[in-house]
């Protein structure tokens, strides 16, 4: 086995800086410290691809400039542009379509539904799984009261959320029906895209949130689902995520995490219903 010296650096790819491991450790620290998101070892690659733009744009050539900067207070715009070329925003429309369904026979058993209703998408970076969640409410409550709200701790992909625009390609998880009821497809300059229509885009709301930070008063909401995202924690700020969001849902509603998930071992209490579903008493 080969030991790479600390001072060391790690070229990744033709024109991108080196990092070493100490550059790299503190970079990784900082991410941990902001996001609760523990970085491996194998993730050097990474750090170098999504920042190495980063410094050529400020005109520095070492990730030791580059770290300086990120620690000037005066410098909130350029860590919160590092924190969002971090963060991983992988999603689709109806990705783990097993839970749309779940929500929809959550909402027919519920006698009555308690208006507004409102679900949270917690993690919902560039809007699919939020947008996804609006197309089952409208199907099942029509122009009743209700709400979808989606956070993320990156601006970039919520600005990406707010327009509603994807390409086209992106629908191809969404039932034909439902792409013809709530999408728009695009035509001239927009062709190859398709637009979630008005009538759901109004009903939803986008706004930024650090799940490992003290939230604002965001619910109550009906249901939650904070899916594809504890995967990135230890268990401590597991353990931090899911009690804070599931202290913004109403008693006997839903809490719902992905398939890759478990809260196995996290000292909760909350109901299990099935795999990867729970209620809060």
């Amino acid at each position: 086995m080969t030991v790479r010296p600390p001072s060391q650096g790690l070229p990744l790819a033709t024109g991108s800086p080196a990092i070493t491991d100490v550059e790299f450790g503190r970079i990784r620290t900082l991410v941990k410290q902001l996001t609760g998101i523990n970085l491996s070892d194998q993730k050097k690659a990474l750090v170098v691809g999504r920042l190495g733009n980063r410094l050529r744009h400020r005109g520095v050539s070492s990730f030791a400039e580059y770290l300086k900067i990120l620690q000037d207070p005066s410098e909130k715009i350029e860590l919160q542009t590092a924190i969002d070329m971090m963060t991983t925003n992988e999603t689709s429309f109806f990705r783990e379509p097993e839970h749309f369904r779940i929500l929809a026979d959550h909402i027919r058993g519920l006698r009555p539904v308690p208006f507004p209703f409102k679900v949270w998408s917690a993690a919902s970076s560039s809007g699919e799984e939020a947008y996804t969640i609006a197309m089952v409410l409208s199907d099942l409550l029509g122009t009743a009261d209700w709400q979808v709200l989606g956070t993320d701790i990156s601006t970039r992909v919520l600005e990406r959320a707010r327009t509603g625009l994807y390409p086209m390609e992106r629908s191809a998880g969404i039932p034909k029906e439902l792409l013809h009821a709530h999408c728009l497809k695009g035509t001239g300059k927009q062709e190859g895209m398709f637009l979630v229509s008005r009538h759901l885009r109004q009903r939803v709301t986008f706004t930024q949130a650090n799940l490992i930070q003290p939230l604002p008063r965001l619910g109550p909401f009906d249901v939650a689902f904070l899916r594809n995202v504890l995967i990135y924690f230890e268990p401590p700020q597991k353990k931090l995520v899911v009690d804070a969001v599931a202290g913004q849902v109403k008693p006997g509603g839903l809490l719902i995490v992905g398939h890759s998930e478990s809260l196995t071992g996290l000292d909760h209490n909350l109901t299990p219903l099935r795999p990867t579903v729970y209620r809060v008493p």
